[in-house]
């Protein structure tokens, strides 16, 4: 199976590594001729769980269409370079599976406007850190979700062939409330350690970040009814120990001094909320604070 892989941030680099060590042929594509050379130079360092190292040889390049025919294309860049990729992605072959990797829902129906006849998603739930241009560490094991919104289901299922324990994988059956599902779960997570500066385990272990995790709770099920049947709270706290030590990606694009997704995950959320009548107070408020920060250009 052939598999390139557009972006190599964390997401990108972790996915690349897991892929190539099953005997999938990688493709990474990036921007940055510096980056091309440096993983042809030192290859990919995968830093796992437990300190050992994994390097794989992965084939990079800057330009997707010096490539050849791909099995799948998967985009693991942020929304806001997606709007760049589109006239791109557009003009290639429509029987090329597309599967996107994306944290939010903004992205959900610009996709579907795109002439492939084989579209996915996918939702991770693995921690991952981008320690440089060629290497990443993993932070955590969990799920990678993928549902099919367009075209034939067999057509992803060869992910399911992996057979890794570090990188399960799981076929799900509704992309938008999965998509839906983890905006939750990344709203009532990411603002707070991103304004706090805390880690994911220290939202549970600091009595006032508990608290105002389960406030934004709160409001979240008295806006969206049946939320709590697929989220349960004690599903958020199970999360934030299982990725304890995770810096989160929001977080992560405060000590960089980038521009989060807070726009593309709690902004949806808070635009589906309103127009049910409902404010989410606290949660808004975390909203414009990391807006705030963003704008003042602090780190920390």
């Amino acid at each position: 199976m052939k598999v390139a892989i557009i972006g190599a941030g964390a997401v990108g680099q972790l996915t690349a590594s897991f892929l190539a060590e099953s005997g999938t042929s990688v493709s990474l594509v990036v921007r940055r001729q510096e980056q091309v050379n440096e993983l042809n130079t030192k290859k990919l360092t995968r830093i796992n769980v437990d300190g050992t190292k994994t390097v794989q040889n992965i084939v990079s390049t800057t330009n997707l269409t010096s490539l050849p025919m791909q099995d799948l294309l998967v985009i693991a860049v942020k929304y806001s370079h997606l709007q760049q990729l589109y006239k791109q992605l557009a003009l290639l072959p429509s029987d090329i599976p597309l599967l996107f990797m994306q944290n939010g829902l903004a992205h959900f129906e610009e996709v579907l406007n795109l002439p492939q006849k084989n579209i996915a998603f996918c939702s991770v739930s693995f921690g991952a850190q981008r320690v440089d241009q060629t290497t990443v560490r993993h932070r955590g094991v969990g799920l990678c979700k993928i549902a099919v919104e367009r075209g034939k289901q067999h057509t992803f299922e060869k992910l399911l062939q992996l057979h890794c324990s570090l990188f399960p994988v799981e076929m799900v059956s509704n992309a938008e409330q999965m998509l839906f599902d983890k905006a939750i779960l990344n709203s009532l997570i990411n603002p707070l350690t991103a304004v706090l500066q805390l880690n994911n385990g220290e939202l549970v272990t600091n009595k006032q970040a508990f608290l105002l995790m389960e406030n934004i709770y709160q409001e979240l099920t008295e806006a969206f009814e049946n939320m709590e049947h697929s989220i349960s709270f004690g599903d958020v706290v199970d999360l934030c120990r299982k990725t304890a030590e995770n810096t989160s990606s929001m977080l992560a694009d405060r000590l960089q001094g980038r521009k989060s997704e807070i726009e593309t995950i709690v902004g949806v959320i808070l635009n589906k909320a309103l127009a049910k009548g409902h404010h989410l107070p606290t949660l808004r408020t975390l909203y414009h604070q990391v807006l705030a920060l963003e704008e003042s250009g602090e780190r920390s």
